[in-house]
């Protein structure tokens, strides 16, 4: 009956987390327009889409995206790339706890 009790509370316990919500809202911070915004989760060997497309992120403003891309994965490297060319990543954002990625 206990392994029965621990298996059900794991199964809950994996059921919340893979549930969790993956939005999250990206500022710009920087004094730069934000040309490109990228997320893959930590398993992922490329960057994956411009979440962006044909938009831009200006300094000062902020979007929300899902990135939830069906994998259950909380741990996501973000990157960000600006009109001047310089590049912004952080590795192993937690998507599960954080809601807010800030760029400075």
């Amino acid at each position: 009956m206990r392994i029965l009790i621990a298996l059900l509370a794991l199964a809950a316990s994996t059921v919340s987390v893979q549930a969790q919500n993956r939005w999250v809202t990206i500022e710009n911070l920087t004094g730069v327009t934000m040309l490109e915004f990228n997320a893959s989760n930590r398993d992922q060997r490329t960057w994956g889409r411009d979440w962006f497309g044909s938009e831009m992120l200006y300094s000062g403003q902020s979007v929300q995206f899902n990135i939830d891309d069906g994998s259950g994965y909380c741990l996501y490297d973000l990157r960000a790339v600006f009109v001047d060319g310089d590049e912004v990543t952080s590795m192993g954002f937690n998507v599960c706890e954080q809601s807010t990625a800030t760029f400075r």
